[in-house]
């Protein structure tokens, strides 16, 4: 079974520059196969460019006349901007300059019926529909509370999608972690699937659309004599996993990394599997594999040298988790997604008896190098969005040497990928709009700016 990363510990921007460097390229033998693919070609034209800078930017939702809703998820606030990217109203904010406050947690935004929005906060376990004009027209609660976090989780990748009356959205895995006799935190098993299950609204009735792979890591803990918690991570740099988005169309698709195709369910619950898509496999040697594990090690230790205090909000995190884990806030549990959304709050979560359990920076190992895949993957994980036209995009792992930047796969209802098309550096896909109409979030310094461009 392999065992895969999450975003998390490698924070996220090494993941970022894996794909920015090709994985080490230098370090892998170029081979290209018989398979036609289209030609990579530029993103098109930029066309509006943000005024203010933003922090992280999770998700966005288009609306017409070229109006935006934004989720500054760093700031904490959801702005509204007209066609030039200028701030018509701030939606919703942390501050005292709004009424509605965001939440403590990052949220995300879902395309509603007709012009509306929804903003789920799984903080206070509801979500907010907001108007064509960005206005808070009423609250519902979120339709089970235990998935409040998967809705909210728009930042990693596919969160919730609203299609035919059902919200759509990864299921959380129903565990705790539990603290052993000796004062150790017991790790629960962490499954390597997860499924994609879809909500009624209206009559709150659950059902499984699918299974989808997901990266995974082996986490264990032990304590020492003095209470502190010892946390060693294993973790795979090169996994295996599946994606999935909803289409403007209400299809369901889930694209499988191990060979590349797409399995669709229907609006009506039927199913169909495309071909394979054509890609330029590459085998990667006992060499190539030591040498990746290297240069991820490499990569590591430089993204820490950079942000020395990631490893004490990491622990922050584990220490958050616990105390929820062993009877804290409503829906705690499961260290590894706390840490994923790096939430971290400061000081120790409560030990056995009120006595302060402290947790010690985690110990970042790798899996061995006989356990990385005989064949790079496509893809990493978050990885594919939908736009508004009934195309997947799918930022592809680079197999060969290509332009600067990075190029995105796009692939048709049929499950074809018909455009391949590269976006500048510094730059990341955070929507669509309608048109042929993609917003960019572009790394300026310290912040974020947004821009609108065309697809061609």
């Amino acid at each position: 079974m392999t065992r895969c990363l999450t975003p998390v510990v490698l924070s996220g921007a090494v993941l970022s520059r894996l794909g920015a460097l090709g994985l080490g390229l230098s370090l892998f033998s170029l081979h290209a196969t018989a398979q036609a693919r289209p030609a990579i070609r530029p993103l098109g034209a930029t066309v509006a460019t943000s005024r203010d800078s933003l922090g992280a930017v999770n998700n966005v939702r288009a609306l017409p006349g070229g109006r935006l809703l934004i989720n500054d998820a760093t700031s904490r606030r959801v702005l509204l901007v007209d066609s030039a990217m200028t701030v018509l109203k701030v939606v919703a904010d942390s501050t005292s300059s709004t009424a509605n406050a965001y939440g403590p947690r990052s949220g995300s935004l879902i395309a509603y019926r007709g012009d509306s929005t929804l903003f789920v906060d799984a903080a206070s376990l509801s979500m907010l529909v907001i108007d064509g004009n960005g206005t808070i027209a009423r609250v519902m609660s979120v339709p089970r509370s235990q998935d409040a976090m998967m809705l909210a989780a728009g930042g990693l990748g596919a969160g919730a999608f609203y299609s035919n009356g059902y919200l759509i959205y990864r299921g959380m895995p129903g565990f705790q972690m539990r603290m052993n006799s000796n004062g150790t935190p017991g790790m629960p098993a962490v499954a390597d699937t997860m499924a994609i299950v879809r909500v009624n609204l209206q009559s709150r009735v659950l059902d499984t659309v699918g299974f989808v792979k997901i990266p995974k890591t082996n986490t264990s803990m032990s304590r020492s004599d003095d209470g502190k918690i010892s946390i060693s991570i294993e973790v795979n740099p090169l996994p295996i996993v599946d994606e999935w988005a909803v289409t403007s169309t209400g299809q369901i698709a889930m694209l499988r990394g191990k060979d590349y195709h797409v399995d669709w369910v229907a609006p009506d619950g039927s199913r169909r599997s495309s071909p394979k898509i054509a890609f330029d496999w590459k085998r990667l040697s006992d060499d190539d594999k030591v040498a990746l594990i290297d240069s991820v090690k490499i990569i590591r230790d430089r993204a820490a040298a950079a942000n020395p205090g990631q490893g004490t909000q990491m622990a922050a995190a584990f220490g958050a988790a616990m105390g929820a884990s062993t009877g804290g806030a409503a829906g705690g549990g499961f260290a590894t997604q706390v840490i994923t959304r790096v939430e971290a709050r400061a000081g120790g979560a409560p030990g056995v008896g009120g006595a302060p359990m402290q947790v010690m920076t985690p110990q970042i190992n790798y899996v061995s190098p006989s356990e990385l895949p005989d064949y790079q993957p496509p893809f990493f994980a978050t990885s594919a969005k939908a736009d508004e036209d009934g195309n997947l995009w799918v930022r592809t792992i680079p197999t060969k040497p290509q332009p600067a930047g990075t190029v995105y796969d796009v692939i048709n209802s049929d499950g074809e990928a018909v455009d391949r098309v590269l976006v500048p550096e510094n730059r990341s896909i955070v929507g669509f709009g309608p048109g042929g109409v993609v917003y960019l979030a572009v790394r300026s310094g310290t912040g974020t700016v947004m821009e609108r461009a065309r697809v061609k």
